[in-house]
C-alpha cells in the first residue's frame, strides 16, 4: 500500500516500532512525556551542545543548516521523505533558536514539538 507518508510504499520497521513505543495509547501519558523529555534533552545536547557549538565559532549561523542537513541525511534510513523533510525544517528551526536563544530555548522548542506530534496530535 502506498501512502502519503511513504510515497514509494517502503517503510522502516525501526521507525514504526520506535514511534509506537512513544505514542502507544497503552503507555500512560506521563510515561510518554518523560520519554520525550529525555529524547529532546539528549538530542539537543548532541546536535546543539556538541556539533553546532563546535561549528558556530567558525561558521556562525551557517552551522544551523549544516547540522540540520546532517540530521536529515541520518533520517534517510527511514525511507520516509516526509520525516526527512520535517527533520530538516525542524532541525533548522532548533538550530536558529539555539543560535539566538541558547540550548534551553532549542530544548524547550524541541520538547513542545515532540509533545505535539507524539501525544497531542500523533502523525499516522
Amino acid at each position: 500500500m502506498v501512502s502519503t507518508y511513504h510515497p514509494f510504499g517502503i517503510t522502516s520497521a525501526a521507525e514504526t516500532s520506535i514511534y509506537s513505543l512513544i505514542s502507544s495509547p497503552a503507555n500512560p501519558v506521563y510515561l510518554q512525556a518523560v520519554v520525550l523529555l529525555f529524547d529532546s534533552a539528549g538530542y539537543e545536547s548532541f546536535f546543539r551542545g556538541v556539533l553546532q557549538r563546535r561549528l558556530r565559532p567558525r561558521f556562525g549561523i551557517v552551522a544551523a543548516p549544516a547540522v540540520a542537513s546532517l540530521d536529515a541525511v541520518l533520517h534517510v534510513a527511514t525511507f520516509n521523505p516526509l520525516w526527512v523533510g520535517a527533520t530538516f525544517v525542524t532541525d533548522l528551526l532548533w538550530g536558529v533558536t539555539y543560535h539566538y536563544g541558547g540550548i534551553q530555548s532549542s530544548f524547550a522548542s524541541h520538547f513542545v514539538w515532540d509533545i505535539a506530534i507524539f501525544i497531542l496530535r500523533p502523525i499516522g
